[in-house]
């Protein structure tokens, strides 16, 4: 790289050296981490593509270029990722946002559509975007987020002082329910690690270097799950519900641990736009 090139030609190069690294997307990668660098959108690099670029420019890129070259996330490199049309401040202490946890979402978004002032907690909230992106459309809903890791925590305040919705969501470090005791809620959601424990070594290496905490779900992927539906209606509201993500084939198993102990019922099982079975929601026996 040179002080001589242009956004097209450094497009180009870019893109020719992150294929020979064996990187997914390797022009999608390059014009996003340009942006980044340019403080642009993507469409400024097509409509300006003989725009030469500074030294200081150059030497910024060549870092982010030499990152992702090593597979560090696309995300990491930036700080941030889109999520359900917002922007989510994000680092190696939180799992990467993925489009398919935005069913999640819209499912709770839909079934607390017409409550008055709903309470929600998130468990394993992580960088927050779940919840975050929730009270931005709920107005009147307040919410609780909840994460074994500190610096989770941190990026979720962040992300709630960012979207305005700090002072309708409390933090709380802790495990699961640990921090709750006492409290009811309209909707308990999570999108917990549930990836069976084997599989870890055999995942991509970007997402290698996501917090294996957010990731490793036990033996079968399904330790967290157990746990929330074996505590969880203890923290309903009468007519409250959980709605938890699942991995893939995991609805099945997730949705028959709910039985007469757990005063839970499996009440729906949804899938995502690729016909996956992603969200489980679960309600309150009679």
């Amino acid at each position: 790289m040179t002080e001589q090139w242009i956004i097209s030609s450094i497009l180009n190069w870019t893109k020719q050296y992150f294929g020979s690294k064996g990187i997914d997307n390797p022009r999608l990668d390059a014009e996003v981490l340009l942006s980044h660098i340019l403080g642009k959108d993507r469409l400024y690099l097509y409509t300006n593509f003989d725009q030469p670029l500074t030294a200081g420019e150059l030497a910024a890129y060549r870092e982010t270029v030499k990152r992702r070259a090593v597979r560090a996330p696309v995300a990491y490199i930036t700080g941030y990722k889109e999520f359900m049309g917002l922007s989510f401040a994000v680092s190696p202490a939180v799992l990467i946002p993925r489009p398919d946890t935005e069913i999640l979402v819209e499912t709770v978004l839909a079934r607390l559509a017409t409550g008055q002032a709903p309470s929600i907690a998130d468990l394993g909230t992580g960088s927050g975007a779940i919840i975050v992106s929730i009270l931005t459309k709920l107005t009147t809903a307040r919410g609780v987020a909840v994460d074994i890791s500190a610096g989770a925590l941190a990026i979720a305040k962040e992300n709630a002082v960012r979207h305005s919705v700090d002072q309708r969501l409390e933090l709380q470090l802790g495990d699961l329910f640990a921090p709750l005791s006492g409290s009811k809620f309209d909707a308990i959601l999570s999108n917990p690690p549930y990836i069976p424990d084997r599989d870890i070594a055999g995942l991509s290496a970007e997402v290698r270097q996501e917090p294996r905490l957010a990731l490793a779900g036990g033996a079968d992927g399904l330790d967290f799950y157990r746990r929330i539906v074996a505590t969880g209606a203890a923290y309903l509201n009468t007519g409250g519900f959980i709605a938890v993500e699942v991995g893939i084939n995991q609805a099945g198993p997730v949705a028959a641990l709910a039985n007469t102990a757990s005063r839970l019922k499996a009440e729906a099982i949804i899938k995502d736009y690729g016909g996956i079975e992603r969200v489980v929601v679960f309600s309150l026996t009679q």
